[in-house]
């Protein structure tokens, strides 16, 4: 007769209670966990010999870290022993909400007063993004954002991308200027001749449509740069 499998899984409970991540998070407050511990919190059961963190902590390392895990796609992030359908999706919801967080409503949010405010828009999403993405930050006379547009997907370089498209959705939403911003899939946002050339443009028609060009921003992985800082002339 075959041995029926024990299908016991391992819950928060399971842990000593000094060291569990719910109790340590009301204690201590979030900051205080790891990684691996905010996971398990989301997660609540692991597998058999394998509680709620040490899962958490399997899941970071075979995606690379949080940066893999916010790239990662509903099927590879279900697929993961453990994980499956209903815990993908209560991680990719946190991961969603971590999101929405940083795209408040426009009357919610202070005004643009340096590339770091505008870079903290969208580099969260933008980081994890596989394919180069175009957007336009397009803020008002008080440099105040007025909505945030996606307008090209792929390679990115002064001869695929049309100027007037640029513009298009400054001079609809009748936005005093704007701020380009696209990211490095490579994790490097050191800017290319290409990214430079592009800026280039996109600032002398800027002058010629009177909306102006404030920076160029490129997101990579933890790092961003703005090629107004970097000493392009965007005056």
């Amino acid at each position: 007769m075959a041995v029926k499998e024990n299908l016991q899984t391992y819950r928060i409970r399971d842990i000593q209670e000094t060291d569990r991540p719910r109790e340590r998070l009301a204690e201590l407050g979030a900051q205080s966990l790891s990684n691996a511990e905010l996971l398990a919190i989301l997660l609540r059961v692991g597998l058999q010999g394998e509680n709620a963190v040490q899962l958490g902590q399997r899941i970071l390392v075979t995606l690379g870290g949080l940066h893999g895990l916010h790239r990662a796609s509903f099927a590879e992030l279900s697929a993961i022993k453990g994980v499956g359908m209903a815990k993908a999706a209560q991680l990719k919801a946190a991961i969603e909400l971590g999101r929405r967080l940083t795209m408040v409503e426009p009357q919610e949010r202070a005004s643009i007063t340096c590339p770091a405010d505008a870079a903290e828009l969208v580099r969260y999403e933008m980081s994890a993004l596989l394919q180069e993405h175009l957007r336009v930050i397009l803020l008002d006379t008080r440099n105040r954002v007025l909505k945030i547009e996606n307008l090209y997907i792929g390679s990115l370089n002064a001869s695929t991308v049309r100027v007037a498209e640029i513009f298009r959705p400054a001079i609809q939403a009748s936005a005093a200027s704007l701020i380009l911003v696209h990211n490095h899939p490579s994790g490097d946002p050191s800017p290319s001749p290409e990214d430079i050339t592009l800026t280039r443009t996109v600032i002398q028609a800027g002058k010629m449509l009177d909306i102006g060009v404030l920076d160029h921003l490129i997101i990579g992985q933890n790092r961003w740069v703005s090629l107004k800082e970097r000493g392009l002339d965007f005056s």
